[in-house]
């Protein structure tokens, strides 16, 4: 059984690592095609402090600050190439092992916490440089006529088996107007990556061990596809940081022996699934058992304790089971 704690830990760790990364933003924006490359990939602190847009106070002559502090679970900074000119641009990953049934508010929280701290910062290089000012609007937001901010781009990567049943926009966590109302309420849409639904098509589209940790977790509930989809996959042998994630988010009982950087995942669920034939054949030999010593009791030849003591359970146990 999986800790949320010890869950939440490996697949952060994994999900920061740059070609994880990277594969995910590939897959979301570009089906696949490889734009965004690891290499140009760098940590961002994802410690959002923010004083939202330096407020002034004209009778006191002096600026209010409120202060609000936001942890991300990872966030970088790349470059993309396109139409031969460099944007610059901030990805983030929230990783989930279990449903957030408020996720578009949560991550918006990020988004704009992130643009404000840009805006705070940028108003900061302005008095720090003391750039001239050139309208009283500039002066009271700090932040200039000619400034831009960076993009950012917030992905969900959902490591759970079930379907993701919660909002995936801001919208769906209100009450329903009508439509002359709602289109005036502002949206906030997330980005998701499930391995509920997604065909084994798309699965290809991933070029890292994301492929097969999404398809392990995807099929976890189905021995016989889990297998076929592992037989069928030319890169059988994982990283062991793919294996940890497929291990806490499957219940599946991987070994992994000190010093080994890869394992063959092939023989790992080959592996499970004998372990579970023979759980199951032990169950269907102790379920037998139990129904000839409930016959025998019911026939009165045997008496209720000593058909407990041969299923070594306790007298009320048997009775349990019995009914």
């Amino acid at each position: 059984m999986k800790t949320i704690g010890a869950a939440d830990t490996i697949t952060k760790a994994y999900i920061r690592e740059n070609a994880v990364f990277a594969d995910a933003f590939n897959y979301l924006i570009y089906g696949g095609r490889q734009v965004v490359n690891p290499e140009e990939l760098k940590e961002v602190d994802t410690t959002e402090i923010i004083i939202p847009f330096n407020t002034y106070d004209e009778n006191k002559d002096e600026k209010k600050n409120a202060a609000v502090q936001k942890y991300r679970d990872v966030l970088k900074s790349t470059v993309i190439m396109q139409d031969s000119q460099a944007a610059y641009i901030l990805l983030g990953i929230e990783n989930q092992t279990d449903i957030h049934y408020a996720m578009p508010v949560r991550n918006g929280i990020y988004d704009f916490l992130q643009y404000g701290k840009q805006v705070s910062d940028i108003a900061a290089r302005h008095r720090k440089q003391k750039d001239k000012v050139r309208s009283h609007a500039e002066f009271l937001s700090g932040f200039y006529k000619t400034d831009r901010i960076v993009p950012v781009v917030t992905l969900v990567v959902y490591f759970g088996s079930d379907e993701w049943d919660g909002p995936v926009k801001l919208t769906d966590m209100m009450e329903k107007l009508s439509s002359t109302l709602m289109k005036y309420v502002q949206d906030y849409k997330i980005h998701l990556i499930q391995p509920y639904g997604i065909s084994d098509k798309d699965l290809q589209k991933f070029q890292s061990s994301l492929r097969e940790v999404l398809g392990c977790i995807k099929y976890s509930k189905d021995k016989e596809k889990l297998w076929n989809f592992m037989k069928d996959n030319p890169r059988m042998n994982m990283d062991i940081m793919a294996a940890r994630v497929i291990e806490v988010m499957t219940n599946m009982s991987i070994e992994i022996s000190d010093g080994e950087e890869t394992i063959d995942m092939c023989k790992a669920i080959e592996d499970m699934i004998e372990e579970r034939a023979c759980i199951e054949r032990e169950e269907g030999k102790l379920e037998g058992k139990l129904e000839i010593l409930t016959n025998l009791v019911k026939d009165g030849i045997l008496n209720m304790q000593e058909a407990a003591k041969r299923m070594n359970m306790t007298t009320e146990e048997f009775r349990t089971k019995m009914k």
